[in-house]
């Protein structure tokens, strides 16, 4: 960036000739500037600034948390991945279970980057499909219990009318 900074300004070099002149626009397509525009454009559409800290030298402490916990998962799922998946889906549900509570507020905190998102992606994929771990999903009781209600409601309606008409022919 700072780089970048220091090609693009009008400062004068030798001959007095500009060096955004003689670098920028040196060829026809201009290809420093578009390159240079094309990886901000990458930089900002993955965020990455929501994981790298300020000065740009490191890491920030969710994204190395993050980390973290990832590997510990990835170290659970290799441990039990041989033989008998059940064994991984109980054993590992707990860090997997932890990894996904972090994911989601780091997504609600709006401090994800695409290596983030892409990290519990793949991590994801392998639970459920290489894996075939799931977890009861909370939500799913309310529409088991009102679908169920709405199967019996046409059996319930029958049988109070068939009752009414038949109290009503006694």
């Amino acid at each position: 960036m700072d780089i970048y900074t220091n090609i693009s300004s009008d400062q004068m070099g030798p001959g007095n000739v500009s060096c955004r002149d003689s670098l920028l626009r040196s060829d026809r397509l201009m290809l420093v500037f578009l390159l240079y525009n094309n990886l901000e454009d990458i930089w900002t559409g993955s965020e990455c600034n929501s994981c790298v800290s300020l000065g740009l030298h490191s890491l920030t402490n969710d994204t190395l948390y993050f980390m973290a916990t990832l590997n510990q998962s990835l170290r659970c799922f290799e441990k039990f991945q041989q033989g008998n998946h059940s064994a991984l889906c109980k054993e590992c549900k707990a860090t997997y279970r932890g990894l996904n509570e972090l994911y989601s507020r780091m997504e609600k905190n709006r401090t994800l980057c695409i290596d983030i998102e892409d990290s519990m992606n793949m991590t994801r994929r392998l639970w459920s499909k290489n894996f075939n771990c799931s977890f009861p999903r909370a939500e799913n009781v309310p529409v088991i219990a009102v679908s169920s209600f709405m199967l019996f409601l046409p059996i319930i309606f029958y049988l109070s009318n068939l009752t009414g008409w038949l109290g009503g022919r006694m």
